[in-house]
């Protein structure tokens, strides 16, 4: 019996108007792969530049890159996965926006029964951002403090309960006084409004002058002069995002002037390409989802025919937490 994939493609890049539901059948798993049916889809910041082009990419192609689900069939050379296991994944190839597909194992990660679906579509990718950003990325000592930029967001959530439970300071940010309670909720210290607020002056006056060993900025363009500004001596300034546009060039001896410090782009997928460092992040995460130390807000669930205002809704700021299409069993 053939398989038939309902899926969001983007023939050419552009405005949200662009995403088309597309309807086609799918071959059978190949050697290495599996069919996996989504009960829940992540939908990320990263979505909205693979469908705008500011990711290159050959159109048509699918979106997403975050998904959760049952394996209903399995190709040649599988052995560590079977018919009816539970699987999360974050990463390439695109085409998560799709109610089944079919998929490599490497991406895959087993799911937990005491982990719900709709849970880790909502926070496989962001989680491990989170872990991966205060694990591996940069020293950090108990103490520190740190600057998250959209602390509010889907990843801001997480990152700033991780933090906290660190033993880490953490001020947060978010773009309106109606998000401050929950970045307060997730571990923030101190919340700062960035429409209102001269952020990198008052990161300096909590800190005694010091500034934040750690700032994260996913908003880019608007927020990239405060974050630098915000930034210890020999800290690190980590640029994970575009959502107000992309970060300006930097002349190297600004970095010098500032107190050298660094400044990287990071990506997931080189934090994770080592499969012992994946489960380790992995496990640390799902240790905390499970024991209730991570709580993992979904404030925004849509149906995949809605994907055009999903990323309408995204990008305009109006979200909080995470957002996922679901599916019925």
């Amino acid at each position: 019996m053939t398989t038939v994939s309902t899926r969001v493609v983007v023939a050419e890049h552009g405005a949200p108007e662009v995403m088309r539901i597309d309807s086609a059948p799918l071959g059978a798993p190949g050697p290495g792969e599996v069919m996996v049916r989504h009960r829940a889809v992540g939908i990320n910041i990263a979505d909205t530049y693979f469908r705008s082009g500011l990711y290159p990419g050959r159109t048509p192609h699918g979106l997403g890159v975050e998904g959760a689900g049952e394996i209903v069939e399995i190709g040649t050379d599988v052995t560590a996965f079977a018919v009816g296991d539970r699987v999360t994944y974050t990463g390439s190839p695109l085409g998560a926006y799709s109610d089944v597909r079919v998929m490599p194992t490497d991406s895959l990660i087993k799911l937990p029964g005491s982990i719900a679906f709709d849970v880790a579509a909502a926070s496989t990718m962001r989680g491990l951002t989170a872990a991966y950003l205060l694990k591996s990325l940069w020293h950090l000592e108990t103490g520190d403090t740190v600057l998250m930029h959209a602390a509010a967001g889907g990843v801001g959530l997480i990152f700033c309960q991780l933090a906290a439970e660190m033993g880490l300071t953490v001020i947060g940010t978010v773009s309106s006084d109606a998000k401050k309670a929950l970045a307060l909720g997730a571990g923030c210290s101190e919340v700062l409004n960035t429409t209102t607020d001269d952020v990198a002056a008052r990161v300096r006056e909590i800190t005694g002058g010091r500034g934040a060993r750690m700032v994260v900025d996913g908003v880019g363009a608007s927020t990239f002069d405060s974050s630098i500004a915000s930034v210890a001596r020999r800290g690190v300034m980590v640029c994970l995002g575009t959502a107000s546009g992309p970060a300006p060039a930097v002349e190297p001896p600004r970095l010098m002037r500032q107190g050298s410090i660094f400044l990287t782009r990071p990506a997931m997928a080189d934090y994770i390409a080592d499969p012992a460092e994946k489960q380790r992040l992995v496990e640390h995460l799902f240790e905390r989802i499970e024991n209730g130390s991570v709580r993992v807000s979904i404030n925004q669930r849509w149906q995949l025919d809605e994907a055009v205002a999903a990323h309408v809704a995204l990008e305009s700021g109006g979200t909080t937490g995470s957002s996922i299409f679901e599916f019925t069993a």
